[in-house]
């Protein structure tokens, strides 16, 4: 038996059961990395607002404890996407994340023209929206990382003066915080993606509605109509 296109298991490798009328979504490795970098992203954000801000620095105190933590915190980001890498089912969500496929565009379109059908915003496991989401965030994770430590380490790019960095990682802070509270708004308005995320599963019916594809690419072979519901 051969493996399917985009299947996160080796064919021949047992697996536990799904729960009836579940589908498995994430796996241990991703609900991990999602958990850690939300909560390094709070921690960056909560302790940027006490530096930024005067009352809640007057009122927090121990400056240099906040900014320490607030350093450390940002240049720890990136270690839980790295330790993820260890994971065959993460690296292949990653690269369903950076994949973007005919019916993507279409999502986008009705996105754009306000339609809310299943058929009208077809998606793999990741629809379009989040594909960019990702991206964007990872490439803003990189570019504040960059600014913070030309602002923490005086001196290591001379070319690029301070103030220019401050600039760069103060406007991309606030876009960050904007950005975040709409993902926040948009897992509290979907009770059943973040249960798929809190606990691995999610119901097959949700599954169909909001990514189709994703059930029919990773269906067993000649399972294709059923994951369909014909």
């Amino acid at each position: 038996m051969r493996s399917t296109a985009g299947s996160t298991t080796p064919t021949g490798t047992a697996r536990r059961p799904e729960p009836s009328g579940r589908v498995r979504r994430f796996g241990p490795a991703q609900r991990m990395v999602h958990r850690a970098t939300g909560w390094l992203m709070l921690l960056v954000l909560a302790t940027a607002a006490c530096l930024y801000f005067a009352p809640l620095a007057q009122f927090v105190g121990r400056r240099d404890l906040v900014a320490a933590v607030h350093e450390w915190s940002g240049v720890c980001l990136p270690v839980p996407l790295l330790l993820g890498l260890l994971s065959r089912e993460f690296r292949a969500d990653l690269r369903r994340l950076n994949r973007f496929a005919v019916y993507d565009r279409q999502w986008l379109r009705a996105v754009r023209q306000r339609r809310k059908s299943p058929q009208a915003r077809p998606a793999g496991k990741f629809n379009a929206g989040q594909k960019i989401y990702a991206g964007w965030i990872a490439g803003a994770v990189l570019v504040m990382m960059f600014t913070g430590l030309l602002m923490w380490f005086i001196g290591l790019l001379p070319s690029v003066s301070r103030t220019s960095a401050i600039f760069v990682h103060d406007i991309l802070a606030w876009v960050i915080a904007v950005v975040l509270i709409g993902h926040l708004r948009k897992a509290y308005r979907d009770p059943e993606a973040r249960l798929g995320m809190r606990t691995g599963y999610v119901s097959r019916s949700w599954a169909a509605r909001h990514h189709s594809r994703w059930l029919r690419e990773d269906a067993p072979e000649g399972a294709g109509d059923e994951a369909d519901g014909t």
